[in-house]
């Protein structure tokens, strides 16, 4: 059975699709990308069909991460395949459990940096896309902490599946 992890943000350019790809770096890194999918999408869909931000595309290939990204909305009706939706700020959390059509998919939404111990209580992967490029750099590092503590949450929960 594979898991299936989808990353969601605004526009689909900036946060989600670097999440996507750090995270698919890391279950690479561990060996489970025949158990593990992974992608992203947006809570709207003003740029569906475009690259990623420049600015991303970059931040990402100089730390050795895939860049292939093409922006996409995400759709109510993905809950029904997902195990996993992970927001990147609070206002995506909201806006996806109101688009969950079951109180059971509400449950699979969860905030990245919940899986940061360091995080504390501050959750929010800030937007870097009206920042400069420092701005981009600071969402990588807080995606990059993230990223080991949801990757042991979903060792966890494929640990309870066949293979």
């Amino acid at each position: 059975m594979t898991y299936r992890v989808c990353f969601v943000c605004t526009g689909n350019i900036c946060r989600s699709p670097m999440a996507e790809s750090v995270f698919r770096a890391r279950v690479t890194e561990a060996g489970l990308e025949d158990r593990v999918e992974v992608d992203s999408a947006g809570t709207g869909g003003w740029h569906e069909g475009e690259p990623a931000d420049p600015r991303t595309v970059s931040v990402l290939e100089e730390h050795g991460y895939d860049s292939d990204h093409i922006v996409r909305q995400f759709e109510p009706s993905w809950f029904s395949r997902l195990d996993l939706v992970i927001a990147l700020d609070a206002g995506h959390l909201k806006a996806l459990r109101r688009l969950a059509p079951t109180e059971e998919d509400a449950r699979k939404v969860r905030l990245l940096r919940s899986y940061d111990p360091a995080a504390d209580d501050d959750l929010d992967v800030p937007d870097p896309y009206y920042g400069r490029r420092d701005s981009f750099e600071e969402c990588l590092e807080m995606v990059q902490a993230a990223s080991a503590g949801l990757l042991a949450a979903v060792r966890e929960q494929l640990g309870g599946r066949a293979a």
